[in-house]
């Protein structure tokens, strides 16, 4: 299984971001993705899952609204809309997926809101 996160950076309070995970080594289709969060100093977050069939998402308290998952059955990826980006959102974000009692997490991409 191998998670690889891209699409951060460096933007302004108010800016967007896409976040993408591309998967590989598994059935991307039969699993429920998730985007988790860490700021600095603190411990991990979860912001968002997706159901493998893309009928079920679900969404932190503090980025509905502003964040939409969604993915790409065909390209196994997921991806991680981000508007009206806050400087609280600042931290590494992981892209994670479970099989059974063993958790895979890619290596994340580092989001800074910043004016």
């Amino acid at each position: 299984v191998q998670l690889v996160e891209s699409g951060g950076g460096l933007v302004q309070p108010g800016g967007s971001l896409r976040l993408s995970c591309a998967a590989s080594g598994f059935t991307f289709s039969s699993y429920t993705m998730n985007w988790v969060r860490q700021a600095p100093g603190k411990g991990l977050e979860w912001v968002s899952t997706i159901s493998g069939d893309e009928a079920a998402t679900d969404y932190l308290q503090s980025v509905k609204g502003r964040f939409t998952i969604s993915r790409d059955n065909a390209k196994n990826t997921v991806y991680l809309q981000m508007n009206g980006l806050k400087s609280e959102d600042t931290a590494l974000y992981y892209c994670a997926t479970r099989e059974g009692e063993k958790g895979y997490w890619g290596q994340g991409t580092q989001v800074t809101v910043s004016p």
